[in-house]
């Protein structure tokens, strides 16, 4: 990208600017400060990872955190107390069984079970346990928690964090272009223009030991950004 504008701008195109964000992994504060300023463009092209693809759309998601209660005890007299990681374990495999919403577009609804602590010691009953999830959405974002909701009636307490609604994207004839299920900081830039999303390299290997982009791919990605901001200013 950067190279990209500096190409543009030696060409004495003057109606690009480059927007840098911190935050995207966890919560988002860059974007939702960025979304703050006074911002002028028609157009903003995010640079997730696609392959080199235009996303039309991405999935949503929504963060939730569960919560289980016991009563602290010493393990060695179990009977006096109740565990708390005991009906967490009950519950998070039934979470599969949920029906969850299909979208012909962005496809299945997933959940992720993220992470899970419970406890202080082996030798206490454990009283708290917290399990985290993400859905991937492909729609409304309500009636998956009033799933929820039901689903963890009387076994734990629910509590929310981030929502990023599902997002359509802008595309441009003579890219192809094909949906992504990740998210991104683009709803929160609702300022900024109609989003585009494209970028090199693969989400397939994103957190893993084995994370790269092709060098290839990245060098063939400069003239592919020229040639979106040129489609777009024309």
């Amino acid at each position: 990208m950067l190279v990209a504008a500096d190409q543009l701008a030696s060409a004495d195109e003057q109606r690009v600017d480059l927007l840098f964000v911190v935050g995207e992994e966890k919560g988002s504060d860059g974007a939702r400060a960025a979304n703050h300023l006074p911002a002028t463009s028609r157009f903003l092209i995010n640079g997730e990872p696609t392959e080199s693809t235009l996303a039309s759309g991405a999935k949503g998601s929504l963060r939730v955190y569960v919560r289980t209660s016991g009563v602290p005890a010493h393990s060695a007299y179990p009977h006096l107390g109740q565990s708390a990681i005991d009906p967490m374990l009950a519950l998070l495999p039934t979470v599969r069984q949920l029906e969850l919403p299909h979208d012909p577009v962005l496809g299945d609804t997933t959940v992720n079970i993220g992470t899970i602590h419970g406890g202080s010691e082996a030798n206490i009953i454990p009283d708290r346990a917290v399990s985290e999830l993400m859905f991937r959405l492909v729609g409304d974002v309500e009636p998956i928690k009033r799933m929820v909701e039901q689903w963890a009636a009387g076994r734990a307490q629910i509590e929310y964090g981030s929502h990023i609604p599902t997002m359509r994207f802008h595309t441009i004839a003579g890219f192809p272009s094909a949906p992504v299920a990740y998210t991104t900081d683009i709803p929160l830039l609702g300022r900024w223009g109609t989003p585009l999303l494209f970028g090199p390299g693969s989400i397939h290997v994103a957190h893993t030991p084995r994370e790269f982009i092709d060098v290839g791919e990245l060098r063939n990605a400069v003239d592919a950004y020229v040639r979106l901001v040129r489609a777009l200013l024309a």
